[in-house]
């Protein structure tokens, strides 16, 4: 039986995630690396910031990290403890959620790759997609730490399942904004209101995500809020094409927009939004996306 939590990772998506846990658990353990930002939290949301090493000691784990690699580093410094659940809300690479799944394994643990779609709005109001891949068994018994902070938790299938499907879904996001950040750029040359064509494409046929979401609310009016960091976007797309690549598939749309990705990435300012995207067409072009 479950008893308590701990949240390893407390950045822009985590440190809202573990805020829902002492809704549902008495001992709710946070950690770190600035482990300043550990002990806000537990000031803020009731949470105990403790060292890693205790951290882990809890019998469900989640970690939120930028990249796989770095949970596989972590995870090589600590003792897996029996009878564990570790969820990585990661954005990771699936081959690694398959090589941890089984160290766990042999260490009497479950691991299972969770991550999660919604973004910052999403960790706030408890209202986050996850998608999971893992041991059935791990996932039954980790659902009620996980619904404190998702609205809908699917598990679509085995270890790195979770991951790829994550990687895809960021990738076809990507795939939509850079299609309508160019249909935009072209509507602009020709002297349309883009708010009213917005309003147009919206209720037809080609709307997107893109066109709903990440163009009026953070390209049109120029705000362009860091919740979800480009380089973060193209390492996620880069793992889509290397799932391509994997099943030795033919995917020119995805590859085209990984290049595009890579290529905004590698022009944007430090620090900067994946919805900067949109920017780079406007160097091209010489035409603001307003």
């Amino acid at each position: 039986m479950i008893q308590s939590a701990a949240f390893i990772g407390l950045g822009a998506m985590g440190y809202r995630m573990a805020a829902h846990l002492p809704k549902t658990f008495e001992t709710v353990y946070v950690w770190n690396r600035n482990f300043e930002k550990a002990k806000q939290h537990a000031a803020e949301y009731g949470t105990l910031a403790v060292e890693l090493n205790q951290a882990v000691q809890a019998d469900v784990i989640f970690s939120c990290l930028p990249t796989s690699a770095d949970v596989e580093a972590l995870i090589s410094s600590i003792e897996i403890k029996a009878g564990s659940i570790w969820i990585d809300c990661t954005s990771g690479v699936p081959d690694s959620a398959k090589k941890l799944s089984t160290l766990f394994e042999q260490q009497g643990a479950a691991f299972l790759d969770a991550p999660v779609s919604g973004q910052t709005i999403g960790a706030e109001n408890a209202t986050l997609t996850f998608m999971i891949g893992g041991n059935t068994t791990a996932f039954e018994q980790a659902l009620p730490a996980i619904q404190a902070m998702g609205k809908l938790i699917q598990h679509v299938g085995d270890s790195g399942a979770g991951f790829a499907v994550k990687a895809v879904n960021n990738m076809l996001m990507a795939v939509n904004l850079c299609a309508a950040s160019e249909g935009l750029t072209a509507l602009k040359a020709h002297g349309v209101n883009l708010h009213a064509a917005l309003d147009c494409i919206n209720a037809s046929s080609g709307k997107s995500n893109a066109t709903e979401t990440i163009l009026p609310q953070r390209v049109l009016n120029r705000s362009f809020p860091l919740t979800f960091a480009l380089p973060l976007l193209a390492k996620d797309t880069g793992i889509a094409v290397d799932l391509i690549r994997e099943a030795k598939l033919s995917a020119p749309v995805i590859a085209l927009t990984q290049s595009l990705v890579q290529a905004a990435n590698g022009t944007a300012e430090p620090n900067s939004d994946f919805s900067t995207v949109a920017k780079m067409y406007e160097s091209w072009s010489k035409i603001t996306i307003e």
